[in-house]
């Protein structure tokens, strides 16, 4: 476990993270343009810090890792889990899995994806979340439904935006009534699904997620992965000003 602005990432070993998951614990999937925006967003750097772990999903914060801190850690990003966790026999079990998703049309396409591979999931097992524009998440028609579900789910996934879905996943690790594993991997199924940009393992492999997005919908990423730079700047006042 390396410790990197007081978040706990695990050295990119999927078996490890699944055991973890096993074990009902909090996981973030924290991008570079999110990382960059620690020293100002505190509600999104409080949900990191307080999450159980997180998986080193940025190819950008691995560099900046070794250069800046000397560590040497290994990717694992949040398709390549997501690719591994759906294959898992446990997914396979009735009402294991809770999806919250981004739209009513996200959560028909990803029904639709899961129950092909085998995964069934009725809608029931799944909430289209709404916008949240208070600093401070209140969800309590989520945590009623969660709370009243008959068979608990062993995973909730959350499929939101990063710097929403983290504090989500900590407002709900705080108020549901049972443990569970609690996921934030954002639009890592929608690479799955084609509502993304689609991403080639070996593109991923090779740390390229970020420019395979912004070669295809450059509208939409090129100004997104331009602020990742600002992490140079928070790993400097990190290693040399000590503030966060």
């Amino acid at each position: 476990m390396y410790n990197i602005f007081g978040v706990k990432f695990v050295n990119g070993d999927y078996h490890d993270v699944f055991l973890r998951l096993l074990e009902k614990q909090f996981m973030v999937v924290p991008s570079g343009p999110g990382l960059s925006t620690i020293d100002k967003d505190k509600r999104y750097y409080t949900a990191l810090k307080s999450a159980d772990f997180a998986i080193p999903d940025s190819g950008f914060m691995i560099i900046l890792a070794r250069l800046f801190l000397n560590l040497k850690i290994k990717k694992l990003s949040g398709p390549k889990f997501l690719r591994m966790f759906l294959k898992e026999e446990k997914l396979k079990e009735p009402n294991n899995l809770f999806l919250i998703d981004p739209s009513k049309k996200e959560s028909l396409v990803n029904r639709k994806y899961l129950n092909n591979i085998g995964i069934k999931i009725s809608n029931k097992y799944q909430y289209v979340a709404p916008f949240y524009k208070s600093k401070e998440i209140n969800d309590q028609k989520l945590i009623k439904h969660l709370n009243e579900l008959k068979d608990r789910p062993k995973f909730i996934m959350i499929n939101l935006g990063g710097g929403v879905q983290e504090p989500l996943g900590l407002y709900i690790k705080k108020h549901i009534s049972y443990k569970c594993a609690i996921i934030c991997t954002g639009a890592a199924i929608a690479f799955e699904t084609g509502q993304q940009a689609r991403l080639p393992v070996w593109v991923d492999e090779l740390y390229l997620g970020w420019l395979a997005r912004v070669v295809q919908k450059p509208h939409v990423f090129f100004i997104r992965f331009l602020k990742a730079f600002r992490l140079v700047y928070v790993f400097y006042i990190c290693k040399v000003k000590n503030i966060l």
